[in-house]
């Protein structure tokens, strides 16, 4: 971990030297640790949502939590359940806002 220079498991950290992926994690789910690799270098998809953003850019996002929906469920040891929660954040506006 040192080596990687994280802080201790379960906190992602960006990678930009990477060639390949963005960040990198040393998940943790009970006794079981895991090095896992995330995220695609240098993704304009990804990220929280920014104001003023597109339909499309929308159905992006919802589209890749619907295509790694299975894998995302497998929690903290799959890539897809950190890439879900640290790179497609899906900032839902609570309905009181709304009004």
């Amino acid at each position: 971990m040192k080596r990687l220079g994280l802080k201790g498991f379960n906190k992602p950290k960006r990678t930009p030297s990477n060639a390949k992926k963005s960040h990198v994690v040393m998940a943790k789910e009970g006794d079981k640790t895991k090095l896992i690799r995330f995220g695609e270098q240098g993704a304009s998809t990804a990220g929280k949502p920014k104001k003023g953003e597109s339909e499309k850019m929308k159905k992006k996002r919802a589209s890749f939590k619907a295509r790694h929906s299975k894998n995302i469920k497998k929690g903290k040891m799959s890539a897809a359940w950190w890439a879900d929660k640290y790179k497609w954040i899906l900032i839902i506006t609570p309905l009181w806002q709304q009004l």
